[in-house]
């Protein structure tokens, strides 16, 4: 059971990389799908995500479960600049900032392959709205990151992936929610 674990977890981690690659290059950030998640690979990660592998969903959320805390979680969210996680810090004044451009779409980018790939054949296209919904609570991030997430999904779900994943798309988003918002605080 172990070995096969082993063998399942890697196959999961690097279809999942390669899946945010393909869809990072359709954003522009080809780099960024390129490195993604690299820490995966690392001792830290990879023998959590072996051990509580279910194939379904995220090992972190069983270890989560089991021991309350996840040793991989903590490792990865402080290497991955394009998780919410990263960019929080409690004791500065802006506790959650706007991330930048390149982080916020490869995070777009994860979210939907990290869908894609544990829902398989029964991913659809409501399917990231619907877990954006329930988890946005839980999570802290920017609210004009979260307005942007809530707005992206919107559109995978309204138009598919296809109309909402492009470079043009996701520039006007962080246009819209990021930029300009900066730019009103300034005057």
């Amino acid at each position: 059971m172990y070995l096969k674990n082993i063998v399942k977890h890697f196959i999961v981690i690097t279809r999942h990389r390669l899946l945010v690659f393909r869809l990072c290059c359709k954003v522009g950030q080809p780099w960024r799908g390129f490195v993604h998640d690299l820490s995966k690979y690392s001792p830290t990660e990879f023998w959590e995500g072996v051990k509580y592998f279910s194939g379904k969903h995220s090992p972190i959320t069983d270890c989560k479960k089991d021991k309350g805390y996840s040793q991989a979680w903590l490792h990865h969210k402080g290497r991955n600049k394009h998780h919410t996680d990263y960019w929080v810090d409690l004791s500065a004044p802006d506790k959650t900032p706007i991330m930048p451009y390149k982080y916020v779409a490869e995070m777009l980018c994860d979210k939907l392959a990290a869908g894609m790939i544990y829902k398989g054949k029964e991913w659809t296209k409501e399917y990231e709205l619907e877990y954006w919904i329930k988890e946005r609570d839980k999570t802290l991030v920017n609210n004009q990151v979260e307005k942007l997430i809530t707005d992206f999904f919107t559109q995978v779900s309204e138009g598919g992936v296809d109309k909402a994943l492009n470079k043009k798309n996701v520039k006007a988003l962080y246009q819209k929610y990021c930029i300009d918002y900066k730019e009103k605080l300034k005057m």
